[in-house]
């Protein structure tokens, strides 16, 4: 059995999420119904982490064991002739067998984008949140460092979210603006469900003053959702990169 990793882009906006759910289309369904058809073997594709419906991946990872003795080449060029326009991938490559998208992995890099302008963009309607309230950018920064490090990030957990282990470490936070765009990078070993879409909402209420730096400190330490912000929409959210 061969071990294949896979890069992947891809549009959230159709999808409910990448993981397969039964009536609903996704981005694993659609990538294993694909891969099924070329390699004619069932597949069963492992993702670097579960994107939410509407969040959108320019660099997803994802590996599969097959008996297939197709070039890495060939299987790249079979699968974005038969992908929607909507999924790409990027690669593939053949890797040691105890590679896993998951649990090899060492961190994930989240792009949070924020159009922060008086009127939407019909263009970016499906990859940005539309702000058009006054931020504060250096306050959000300020406030941003206060994340970074090992924390329990149960207050930034979706109320929904089953994992058991709120302990997660960011090892970096950037909050920049360039023209009307407010960009939020997020690297860390792991995200809790959620947990970057609120770590946003929470930001942009420091940024238009409804909460302080102050305030950010004390959500984190009360571990519990109800203090943080609001959910940020999906839309805004990338996965950027995984590192191994």
């Amino acid at each position: 059995m061969r071990n294949l990793r896979i890069e992947i882009e891809y549009d959230g906006s159709g999808y409910f999420g990448w993981q397969v759910q039964r009536g609903f289309k996704t981005i694993q369904g659609v990538l294993e119904k694909t891969l099924q058809k070329i390699l004619k073997e069932k597949i069963r594709v492992i993702a670097s982490g579960r994107t939410d419906s509407g969040v959108h991946a320019l660099a997803q990872v994802a590996n599969f064991f097959t008996r297939s003795q197709i070039a890495p080449k060939a299987l790249q060029k079979g699968l974005n002739s038969l992908l929607p326009e909507d999924i790409k991938v990027k690669g593939v490559r053949e890797v040691d067998p105890r590679f896993h998208s998951r649990f090899s992995a060492k961190s994930k890099i989240y792009r949070y984008t924020i159009l922060n302008r008086e009127f939407s963009d019909v263009f970016l309607r499906h990859t940005v949140y539309f702000y058009p309230f006054p931020l504060n950018i250096k306050t959000m920064r300020d406030a941003a460092k206060l994340l970074t490090g090992k924390h329990n990030f149960r207050s930034f957990q979706a109320s929904a979210g089953k994992e058991k282990n709120p302990v997660k470490t960011i090892k970096k936070i950037k909050v920049a603006k360039s023209k009307n765009f407010i960009y939020i990078d997020i690297e860390a070993d792991g995200f809790l469900y959620n947990m970057a879409r609120n770590i946003v909402g929470t930001l942009l209420e420091i940024g238009k003053g409804k909460l302080s730096k102050e305030n950010l400190q004390s959500i984190l330490l009360a571990k519990n959702r109800i203090f943080s912000g609001p959910t940020a929409p999906a839309k805004g959210l990338s996965l950027m990169k995984v590192r191994y």
